[in-house]
């Protein structure tokens, strides 16, 4: 490697961190009023400032505020990148605030057993007559009152709740049968 390459690297990351320490404020500036968090800016910014040093061998700015016109248009250009790429969406909660919901995700083991448990289910009622699997399906799919359930099957309300009842023993002997 030439030494005078290297000197000249230097003085580039030297003039490069003066240029940071005075346009960052800036950039983070125009940044946080654009995103959702802090952290996002922070980031954004960090990406500017990277863009820029990989970038700075094209710059060619005239002028006293050339490298604040070009820093700014590349922050813009970042911004809508990352917008683009998140989709605008709304940033998550911190991941302690579902503490409480992530205790209440059932484990594997229990959600093999509620499967089982809902076949067994199923197969308890095909093994009923049409009406009585008539009935359990406007009753606890459909959401059916009793009274309700009477008039699409042309009986009382009591029969209805008669029915349900020697229903739901009917179902308890089948599913005792399971186990």
């Amino acid at each position: 490697m030439n030494v005078n390459k290297k000197i000249d690297e230097n003085v580039t990351v030297d003039a490069f961190s003066r240029l940071y320490e005075e346009f960052a404020p800036r950039v983070f500036g125009y940044l946080i009023r654009r995103t959702p968090t802090v952290l996002d800016a922070e980031e954004l910014t960090s990406t500017v400032f990277l863009r820029a040093f990989t970038a700075l061998a094209n710059f060619r700015g005239r002028g006293s505020d050339a490298f604040g016109k070009w820093i700014m248009t590349i922050a813009h250009n970042s911004l809508v990148n990352w917008y683009r790429d998140t989709g605008r969406s709304k940033t998550l909660e911190p991941l302690q605030n579902y503490t409480e919901t992530i205790n209440n995700i059932p484990s594997p083991e229990h959600l093999v057993e509620r499967n089982e448990q809902i076949q067994n289910l199923w197969l308890a009622v095909s093994a009923l007559s049409h009406d009585r699997q008539e009935l359990i399906t406007l009753k606890y799919v459909d959401g059916l009152t009793n009274k309700k359930i009477g008039e699409k099957l042309g009986k009382s309300e009591g029969a209805i709740k008669q029915m349900h009842r020697r229903t739901l023993i009917a179902l308890e002997a089948i599913l005792g049968s399971y186990e």
